[in-house]
């Protein structure tokens, strides 16, 4: 698919509905031909599944994929297809093999590196998920100096840029807010700019670059938030820790997208005990043991946070519910 595709599209492709026999030749010509252009072959003679979603529009294409051991060739043949982009692959969890330019390297999982989509490549992988993504060369030459000589350069998970860029990409993906016409080029532009840093920790990227990494940095807080809101014990200063920044930095991050750390952090909270007051489930918990389950360790102040948010309190909420049903 053509990276200046004026338009967002989404396209997704499984094996898991298929038969056996035709899931191999299946995946070869839908998703390998026909959408990454690359010949793909199976790499273990276990039964083949895989499955994969590509999101495209100008200026960016995201692959993630998964499934059985296999290789990606993108030979002189499929080239023939004008595709300039730089990509980066993400391999995790397990280590990945990529050769170009007479080399080849082994990344472990979590790491990344670099490839020319203009020149031939095989990737081998053995399992689980793989994030690939793709800008223009015309993106990143403003930003890098000798972008072609930064390729197959293993990219440690510990690097800065790229501990951005994954939870900042993850969350615009999920969110849909690549799909949004008003948030699409803002966010493109801050995926340039982090994955000009992460291939090039000396890019020169101007002001651009500030704005983009805040961005990754709420993005990360956002998405820690997310997976620990139920631990009693998470607080601005661990998830601070995490990025690597003082607790006031995070701080004024947080507060500038108009929402504080202790607002997110409540609302998450909140929303999981409604969830769990109005679902019904065998047996009723007790509303402190609800309270607890959703991360709030002070059982007063979750009630009034519960009556300010919801207009009622936690056992109207559950009366009514049971009432209606």
């Amino acid at each position: 698919m053509s990276a200046g595709a004026a338009d967002f599209r989404s396209i997704r492709f499984s094996t898991r509905e298929l038969p056996e026999r035709i899931r191999i030749p299946m995946w070869r010509e839908e998703f390998g031909r026909c959408i990454v252009h690359a010949d793909i072959a199976a790499a273990s003679d276990a039964p083949f599944q895989a499955e994969a979603t590509l999101q495209a529009l100008q200026g960016l294409r995201v692959l993630a994929w998964q499934g059985s051991a296999m290789r990606f060739k993108r030979s002189r043949t499929n080239i023939v297809d004008g595709d300039d982009s730089i990509g980066l692959i993400v391999s995790s969890p397990s280590s990945s093999r990529l050769s170009q330019r007479g080399q080849e390297i082994e990344f472990r999982g979590g790491d990344a590196i670099a490839l020319l989509h203009a020149e031939p490549a095989t990737v081998r992988y053995v399992q689980g998920l793989q994030i690939g993504l793709a800008v223009p060369r015309e993106a990143l030459v403003p930003r890098v100096t000798d972008v072609d000589d930064l390729v197959m350069r293993p990219i440690s998970r510990r690097t800065e840029a790229l501990r951005l860029l994954m939870p900042y990409l993850k969350l615009a993906l999920k969110q849909g807010a690549l799909a949004a016409p008003k948030l699409r080029d803002t966010i493109v532009t801050h995926i340039h700019d982090l994955l000009a840093l992460t291939i090039d920790e000396g890019a020169s990227l101007g002001e651009s670059s500030a704005s983009a990494v805040i961005a990754a940095r709420h993005s990360a807080a956002l998405d820690h938030i997310a997976a620990h809101f139920q631990d009693p014990e998470l607080s601005l200063e661990i998830v601070a820790r995490r990025q690597g920044i003082s607790p006031r930095y995070l701080q004024r991050v947080m507060a500038s997208s108009g929402a504080s750390f202790t607002e997110r952090v409540n609302e998450l909270r909140l929303q999981k005990a409604f969830t769990m007051l109005i679902v019904p489930r065998d047996g009723a918990q007790r509303i402190s043991d609800i309270a607890l389950e959703a991360g709030f360790s002070d059982i007063s102040h979750f009630n009034r946070l519960f009556r300010a948010r919801f207009g009622d309190s936690p056992r109207g909420v559950r009366s009514i519910c049971s009432r209606a049903a």
